[in-house]
């Protein structure tokens, strides 16, 4: 009652002036000096060098980030726009779906012109590929559509080429790709198979008269869903289909079909229509396809997992169905890699913008008549926001990681890319959907404002949740792939190598029975807290599946009855990853302010992994030293307060890519601004 009180005072206090004397005098109004926008670089220090945390982020290319994001923002093609005195680039999402196609395509073309994607399927190295991710990265930041059109075009259309090509292939599609003279995409999704490639209903006949392979749609669920490109541009696809040779089904393959010509028009034999208007992502032009005897020639399989001689025998060097089926997959490695440094990219986006906000918006005065507070002196506001900002900076280290493991890929590190991609996806784009709905919150009613991004931003990237594998589907692989790695090293004389389960090899950490700052902040205690987590789900999930085993159930059926175990040694398995290459890039720094801060970030990314559900259900954690972790992570947060704007900054995302409530959103705002 008291502070109900108080505030009703304040309220009176603000509105009317004493009243006069006389009775009769009506009170008059007054006003308290107006809000002015103050930058929040003219308060806030900065303790360490912003361009080294950068490039400690980022890691590489920088130079080629900073030249395509000047391109971006001298072009009237992507939608520049004065808001508060400062020049904001996106897209214009009150466009129709038609008009938003036809903006993605011509930004393409603008890029494409300027040569943007020179080499990116021709040129051969490590350099080029991190150069491709750059550029992706940076074109995520402006819109996820262009990022998704071009991912399908190189990414998938081309890098099937790459794989599951042979020279002759590489030789007639990989330069047309580059040049645009070919627009390709990626037919595997079906009306009726997601997930389950395997299970997919196009079926392809060869026909050794003609030498021609035939493709058919034999029933509505096996048209092919959500084809990027499909609806409008893409000239050529990759089709996956079930290959039925002299009448043995030989499983998933790949082959190249045509479905426009050079005019636009499409094929004979080939009906499209469009997938229709979508939360998110609509300069896509996603598309359905039915094959009606579509014939292709021999050569237009691609065969470097298996092939069909001319009179029709079918010729693999890979015997194993399973293994044969997994070569096929191996594509959508890549498209993963994008999706999940690209998530990263956008939960900056989302901080940046909110951080920003809360260092120049204020709200309440804790005492009559004193200045209202900025919203990130508030405990509870540090509290929503910097352990984040924690998360997405570790996840930075993660994703780095997952493109060097990539770009040096032989097949011997094929599965860990699996693992950790397939891992890592799952992680970062369930974490850019609650990182950009707390940033949302954060922002209050200015974060339902298209301009703002942050709210919109959510719509356009819920579906990385689903595309390139349904995220729990994912995590129900890296746990397969643990459980293979554990029976693996129960055989005599084996250990554990490999995925970062070395630690199984050592004896089970302890937690201290009382937790301390100092222990807590210790970076080989938070390692040994997250193997402890991994080691025991692992160790539960083995046994449980074991379990059902014994009752005489299939290895797939104890699986799935192990779903919640398996999800959560996913996560498990991620959030240890993710800590070790934070602290390997910690390792690389000499003493000093930015060391330091990274300790920080570093010890409330960890703690907050300890806060998961598992350390309190599996009792890692006594109830007294969960709530010790609660009340450091509190402090960590204060500590770092001063550096909030720093870190947001050493994201090297240009102002013209975030909002204007990023800046000074009271100009933003204005009349005047409203009358232009």
């Amino acid at each position: 009652m008291d502070r109900a009180f108080q505030r009703t005072k304040v309220l009176t206090d603000h509105l009317l002036q004493p009243p006069p004397s006389s009775s009769f005098q009506i009170p008059s109004l007054y006003s308290n000096a107006c809000l002015n926008y103050s930058p929040p670089e003219l308060s806030e220090k900065y303790a360490f060098d912003i361009n080294d945390m950068r490039k400690l982020m980022d890691g590489h290319d920088l130079e080629e980030r900073d030249r395509l994001f000047g391109m971006i923002t001298q072009s009237k093609v992507f939608n520049p726009k004065v808001r508060g005195g400062k020049v904001f680039v996106s897209p214009d999402y009150n466009q129709s779906m038609e008009q938003q196609r036809e903006m993605t395509w011509k930004r393409i073309e603008y890029l494409f012109e300027r040569g943007v994607f020179q080499g990116w399927l021709t040129g051969e190295g490590e350099e080029v590929e991190m150069r491709r991710f750059a550029c992706f990265e940076v074109l995520g930041l402006f819109d996820h559509s262009i990022s998704i059109k071009l991912g399908v075009h190189f990414f998938l259309w081309g890098g099937a080429i790459q794989f599951f090509g042979t020279k002759h292939h590489h030789d007639k599609w990989l330069r047309d790709t580059e040049n645009y003279l070919i627009k390709g995409c990626f037919a595997m999704t079906e009306l009726g198979h997601g997930s389950n490639v395997r299970g997919i209903e196009t079926i392809t006949t060869y026909d050794s008269n003609t030498r021609e392979f035939v493709i058919n749609t034999p029933c509505e669920s096996a048209q092919k869903y959500w084809i990027g490109g499909a609806a409008n541009h893409a000239t050529h696809t990759i089709v996956f289909s079930q290959i039925n040779i002299n009448g043995t089904n030989q499983g998933v393959h790949a082959l190249i079909a045509q479905i426009r010509d050079a005019d636009g028009n499409v094929c004979p034999n080939i009906r499209i229509a469009d997938c229709g208007h979508k939360i998110g992502l609509n300069g896509v032009d996603n598309g359905r396809i039915w094959f009606d005897n579509v014939r292709v020639p021999r050569e237009n399989l691609l065969n470097s997992v298996a092939d069909v001689s001319p009179d029709g025998k079918y010729l693999s060097a890979i015997k194993d169905p399973d293994q044969r089926f997994a070569a096929f997959l191996a594509p959508l490695t890549a498209g993963r890699v994008n999706i999940a440094v690209n998530a990263v990219y956008q939960s900056k986006v989302g901080l940046a913008i909110a951080i920003r906000y809360a260092l120049t918006r204020r709200a309440f005065s804790l005492k009559p008549k004193e200045p209202e507070v900025l919203l990130l002196d508030y405990p509870s506001h540090q509290r929503r926001l910097l352990p984040l900002l924690a998360k997405t900076c570790a996840m930075s280290f993660g994703a780095n990681y997952l493109k060097m493991l990539y770009v040096k890929r032989t097949p011997q590190s094929n599965k860990i890319i699996h693992v950790v991609s397939s891992s890592f996806k799952a992680t970062f784009t369930w974490s850019n959907m609650q990182i950009l709905q707390e940033c949302r919150e954060a922002c209050g009613g200015q974060g339902l404002k298209t301009e703002n991004r942050v709210g919109h931003l959510k719509a356009e990237h819920d579906v990385q949740s689903t595309f390139e594998g349904d995220n729990n589907i994912l995590m129900q692989q890296v746990s397969k792939a643990l459980f293979a790695e554990y029976m693996a090293a129960q055989k005599p004389n084996k250990a554990f190598k490999g995925l970062g389960l070395e630690h199984m090899n050592k004896p089970c950490p302890v937690i201290p029975s009382q937790l301390t700052t100092t222990t807590l902040r210790c970076s080989q205690f938070q390692m040994d807290a997250l193997c402890l987590r991994e080691r025991d789900l692992l160790n539960r999930f083995v046994a449980e599946v074991s379990q059902c085993r014994a009752k005489g159930e299939s290895k797939e059926h104890a699986f799935i009855m192990s779903y919640q175990l398996a999800e959560d040694l996913g996560k498990a398995f991620s959030d240890r990853t993710i800590l070790q290459t934070f602290v390997e890039a910690e390792a690389t720094l000499a003493a000093g302010s930015l060391k330091d801060v990274l300790g920080m970030l570093r010890s409330l990314y960890a703690l907050n992994c300890l806060e998961d559900g598992a350390y309190l259900r599996y009792g890692y954690l006594s109830v007294e030293n969960a709530a010790t972790v609660r009340r450091e992570i509190t402090k960590i947060c204060s500590e770092l307060r001063p550096h909030a704007l720093a870190l947001v900054s050493s994201f090297g995302i240009p102002d013209a890519f975030l909002s204007p409530i990023a800046f000074n959103w009271i100009d933003a705002n204005s009349w005047s601004s409203a009358q232009h």
